[in-house]
């Protein structure tokens, strides 16, 4: 039932300021810094430079594991993990002894602000590049009375009223359904959001993308700029309807290649199995998810379930002594030190270095499809993102104290202005 409209829209403990005109939070996934730095300096980016002239330019660290899911639900939320419940695309149960998806539903534990706003008579309207975030960017919502949207660029033309808010998106929009691994992926959802903005007029926004091109292309590579200026193309009609824009990322992305090209990986399945006998230990790696083509499901984080009989301390110190190992730490360090759900961590994180991935096994990781050198995330490397609103709002703080799932808090602000 809809509530009576208030000043404020309290959301997980947030309130959050009522907007006047559009508030948008643009999540840049795999938004490397740099990228932006390059395009800017290449004159690729006019509306962007603008707005980091005349608006509010900030850093902002993203939660810890930096990987996609987390990281959308935060924004979606207000809130880190150990809220919401999402600590990575991919997760083990140790009740079920099943290693799954971390996509449905069920593994929500707050309601997300868009659903606050719905409830609170608001028009919502979120657009996903791919469709493994859709369920759980949507929860709550219910699409019945026209006043929400929630649909990815992946599967938009199997899109239905009663359960995304509009019937064939692809055909209504004009716009071809992409193919997953392209930029084109990318291009769907901000070309969608100018036509939301028109056209369904929402009170706030979300608009989320893939980092297909961030995990084949560095900063300043043509293909890279390429992006970028794209974007900035959208960026320019957005910011022209007087919409209220927070830019921001899920997480950065680092080389993580050997000189010749090769991925950098620390087997880390391997190691354990080599120090505590085979399968002793499980490795999980919270990257994997369906889309594993660009990266191989190597990231900079992995979390790993122990016998009950492991000297956890001496396997932590082991794990320490290692090249190009950032961090290895237990449970409760991990949990507290990066705001984690304690039943869905394994009993040791570890955190590789910037320019180093973790794998399980080496035969279990399918690398062939990587036609260029691996670069990734997941660790502490690429926490840093930008924060790019384009009204002045002074009191922004910088990181590590601004976060990027602040981003509709001050988007909203702004918003309200």
């Amino acid at each position: 039932m809809t509530q009576t409209p208030s000043s404020d829209i309290s959301a997980n403990g947030r309130l959050y300021a009522r907007p006047k005109t559009t508030a948008i939070a643009i999540c840049l996934d795999g938004c490397e810094p740099a990228y932006l730095d390059e395009a800017i300096a290449a004159g690729l980016m006019p509306t962007l430079k603008r707005i980091r002239e005349t608006g509010t330019v900030r850093m902002a660290h993203s939660v810890i594991p930096s990987f996609t899911n987390p990281n959308n639900l935060s924004i979606a939320t207000g809130r880190p993990p150990s809220v919401h419940g999402i600590c990575g695309n991919f997760l083990f149960e140790p009740e079920t002894g099943q290693e799954v998806m971390m996509n449905d539903t069920r593994f929500l534990r707050a309601p997300t602000l868009f659903q606050a706003c719905y409830d609170d008579g608001l028009r919502v309207a979120i657009v996903t590049a791919k469709d493994k975030l859709r369920a759980l960017l949507g929860a709550g919502l219910k699409f019945e009375d026209g006043r929400a949207m929630c649909f990815s660029a992946e599967k938009s033309d199997t899109t239905t009223k009663a359960e995304h808010g509009i019937d064939n998106a692809s055909a209504h929009f004009n716009l071809p359904v992409p193919e997953v691994y392209s930029a084109k992926l990318s291009e769907f959802v901000f070309a969608a959001g100018v036509q939301l903005l028109k056209e369904f007029k929402p009170d706030i926004m979300y608009l989320t993308t893939t980092d297909y091109v961030q995990h084949k292309y560095a900063p300043g590579v043509k293909q890279a700029n390429d992006f970028y200026e794209m974007f900035d193309k959208y960026l320019t009609e957005l910011d022209a309807a007087g919409a209220a824009i927070v830019v921001t990322a899920d997480h950065g992305m680092k080389p993580k290649h050997l000189a010749n090209g090769d991925p950098a990986v620390i087997y880390l399945q391997d190691v354990l199995d080599e120090w505590l006998g085979e399968a002793a230990a499980r490795v999980i790696l919270p990257i994997t998810d369906p889309y594993v083509v660009h990266h191989g499901a190597l990231g900079s984080f992995a979390t790993v379930y122990l016998p009950k009989d492991a000297d956890v301390e001496n396997i932590l110190a082991r794990l320490g002594e290692m090249d190009d190992i950032l961090l290895a730490v237990d449970r409760k360090t991990a949990c507290a030190r990066f705001e984690l759900p304690a039943d869905r961590i394994g009993d040791i994180v570890v955190i590789s270095g910037e320019n180093m991935t973790l794998g399980t096994s080496a035969h279990r990781h399918d690398l062939a499809a990587l036609d260029e050198p691996l670069r990734s995330h997941g660790g502490l490397t690429e926490q840093e993102v930008p924060f790019i609103v384009n009204r002045i709002l002074p009191d922004l703080p910088q990181a590590p104290d601004l976060r990027n799932f602040d981003a509709f808090y001050y988007a909203c602000m702004a918003a309200a202005l």
